[in-house]
């Protein structure tokens, strides 16, 4: 990465760099009712309520949810709640007033994202932004992508529950440095379980951490190669590279990768607190035990 200081021009709290901090806001979906953790509703509802209430501010605390599932979603809301939509039935449901802010949908073969838009142009809820699942192997459909911002956003899906469903870091890379060429939003989802890449020996398969992924499209953005970033597993060059991220840089970065699904918003926290990249919070103050 550039020579830049952590903070760029900006200050630093608790030893954590602005720019480090802008890297990282706002960056994980809640995916609790996706595999692997796969959490019944009312329990991946109480856990989004208990993560709202901490407001930590590595989460987007946007709950993610197939549109199959809305009914069942509302019979146990009992809190307002932001939602990103998957679409997994042929048209958008009536949501009943709840809030939609992102619909993701993956394209059918022989479709392209602009063919998808057209599709669902005018089903959309209100304000909601579109982003189109387009496959991260066979790059020979990059010619048919988004060639700026006003279309629809794409999705990436960087892994799965089989080493097949894994893309290589060339393949990814590819997907990222045409989105940073031509200022392409994109959300990721699906396998960045952990910050940093590493080797699941259950799978036999190389699984992408969301920090390369996140350090990968800065590279882009400084048009620079996003692939060798990718493929490092060398903690500390991760940590060293995210300190110096400037403060443009960071920006310009997260414009572009707008969040990822996690099953665990958990996890990452906690990576990013052991890799020294954030600031742990304090606990939220017990309101029974100050009013005893």
């Amino acid at each position: 990465m550039s020579a830049h200081t952590s903070t760029g021009t900006g200050a630093a709290v608790n030893g954590v760099g602005m720019g480090t901090a802008v890297l990282f806001r706002e960056l994980v979906d809640d995916a609790g009712l996706f595999p692997p953790t796969g959490l019944p509703m009312a329990e991946a509802l109480e856990r989004h309520r208990n993560d709202l209430a901490g407001n930590d501010p590595v989460l987007t605390h946007r709950f993610l949810c197939p549109a199959g599932r809305l009914a069942e979603l509302r019979d146990h809301l009992t809190f307002p709640i932001r939602v990103g939509l998957i679409l997994d039935t042929p048209d958008v449901p009536p949501l009943d007033g709840v809030a939609v802010e992102l619909v993701e949908v993956r394209q059918a073969p022989g479709e392209t994202p602009g063919t998808v838009s057209e599709r669902l142009a005018g089903r959309l809820p209100g304000d909601a932004r579109l982003f189109v699942e387009v496959p991260a192997g066979d790059l020979a459909y990059l010619a048919s992508l988004p060639r700026d911002a006003t279309g629809p956003g794409l999705k990436f899906r960087c892994g799965g529950l089989t080493a097949g469903a894994f893309p290589g870091a060339a393949d990814l890379g590819a997907l990222v440095a045409h989105c940073a060429r031509h200022g392409v939003p994109f959300k990721a989802t699906a396998g960045l379980h952990n910050a940093v890449r590493h080797f699941d020996p259950v799978l036999g398969v190389d699984r992408h951490g969301f920090l390369n992924l996140v350090l990968a499209v800065c590279a882009a953005v400084e048009d620079r190669d996003p692939v060798p970033v990718l493929r490092l597993t060398d903690v500390g060059e991760l940590v060293r590279l995210a300190q110096a991220v400037p403060d443009d840089t960071a920006a310009r970065a997260r414009e572009l990768l707008v969040s990822y699904g996690s099953c665990d918003t958990h996890t990452p926290i906690e990576d990013l607190v052991a890799l020294g990249l954030i600031a742990r919070r304090p606990p939220a103050p017990n309101t029974e035990e100050e009013n005893a």
